[in-house]
């Protein structure tokens, strides 16, 4: 129910305006006609001149591009995922010959072969050219197109880097083809979705092809799966959407209760590390480099201290944390207080003071108030008589 709600709100964000769709006429050489595009580009895009945007294409965009897009404007505005272009490439009348395949190999022939160099050859690189876009692409589709859309899974250097495969009506080689890529490939995000009153036969493909997925081992790759009650074929697309965003962009979000309780407390590594290098991979991966959030400094500090309470020697942690914390933000207690910290528990009450007293002057910021940073000041006077 919670997600049929975020879909709705979703879909009347985009319809007031806030994020309107531009609508345009590409003319592709490959298929020798004009195809209609839907695009919507993020809220901000004219003033954020030196951003770059994941890419999302969408495919059977008469029907799909709305609900994707006003996920995509809904989920962004909260911050659980980057901005990101959307384009959707309306098919209501050439669908099925877009994604024609033979009966011998299973690969896309004629009309098919000639819709997937348009995608790939025209459209994709139009679209770099044209918008800033970044380094991630997704592509979305449903049953034939879902299907279709594994076709670019497997080249050597696959331009899309996640798919949302809705109730794929799959080619019969497919389940092995994906399995077989998903486990050697890299970098991959995999979303899968059926129902229990999917189409029997779609069904039935799929979840074969599930449990193929579930043997594969390969850290470098993710993958996804739902298989949702009392759905459809076609009220699926509503959850698995959603769904989908959730589960590919789940690195971006603030660290969670979850994180916390099954990530960086049981983390045997640095937790300061886990911070930095969840940052680097995310600016690697959607090409945005960000202000590392309030939220995850607390989380972080909050483990490091939790898990000194059993080894000393993570207190250390506490001191890049808190140079970091001063570099991102400089404004406020936060960085001076994990300096502070890390000073008076190993052995430095002098320069803990003083820590307390520079953030003391600054901004206040989540539990951080003046009168939190004077009390710790006046603590250490009264243990050392100062």
């Amino acid at each position: 129910m919670k997600k049929s709600i975020t879909l709705i709100i979703a879909c009347i964000i985009t319809v007031s305006g806030y994020s309107q769709a531009i609508y345009e006429s590409f003319r592709s050489i490959k298929l020798d006609q004009s195809r209609e595009l839907k695009i919507q580009l993020p809220r901000n895009y004219k003033k954020n001149v030196k951003k770059t945007y994941p890419l999302i294409i969408v495919l059977d965009a008469d029907y799909l591009f709305e609900p994707v897009a006003g996920n995509v404007d809904y989920f962004s505005y909260w911050e659980d995922m980057p901005e990101s272009i959307v384009v959707g490439v309306n098919q209501k009348k050439t669908r099925e010959n877009d994604c024609e395949y033979d009966t011998a190999e299973f690969l896309p022939t004629l009309k098919g072969s000639e819709f997937y160099e348009f995608i790939g050859q025209e459209l994709v690189p139009y679209l770099n050219q044209t918008y800033r876009t970044a380094q991630l692409k997704i592509i979305v589709g449903h049953d034939y197109t879902a299907n279709f859309l594994n076709y670019f899974l497997f080249k050597d250097n696959p331009i899309f880097q996640g798919y949302v495969c809705l109730s794929p009506e799959l080619a019969p080689p497919m389940a092995e083809r994906i399995s077989s890529k998903i486990a050697s490939g890299s970098d991959i995000w995999y979303y899968l979705a059926t129902a229990t009153n999917d189409a029997e036969g779609i069904k039935k493909s799929v979840l074969a092809l599930d449990e193929k997925m579930q043997t594969v081992e390969n850290l470098e790759t993710h993958y996804f799966f739902d298989n949702f009650e009392e759905s459809s074929h076609y009220t699926l697309v509503g959850r698995g959407i959603p769904r989908a965003l959730e589960a590919m962009f789940e690195m971006y979000r603030p660290i969670s209760k979850k994180t916390y309780k099954e990530v960086l407390l049981p983390l045997e590594t640095s937790v300061y590390d886990y911070l930095v290098d969840m940052y680097r991979t995310t600016e690697q991966l959607y090409g945005i480099k960000r202000e590392i959030r309030v939220n995850d400094f607390i989380a972080v500090s909050t483990a490091i201290e939790k898990k000194a309470r059993d080894e000393d020697e993570r207190w250390k942690e506490l001191e890049p944390l808190g140079k970091l914390a001063i570099k991102e933000h400089p404004d406020t207690m936060l960085g001076h207080y994990y300096l502070g910290i890390f000073y008076e528990q190993t052995g430095e009450p002098k320069k803990a003071m003083r820590a307390y007293e520079n953030g003391f002057q600054l901004s206040e910021v989540a539990f951080l108030t003046k009168d939190y940073m004077l009390d710790k000041v006046n603590k250490i006077k009264e243990d050392f008589g100062w």
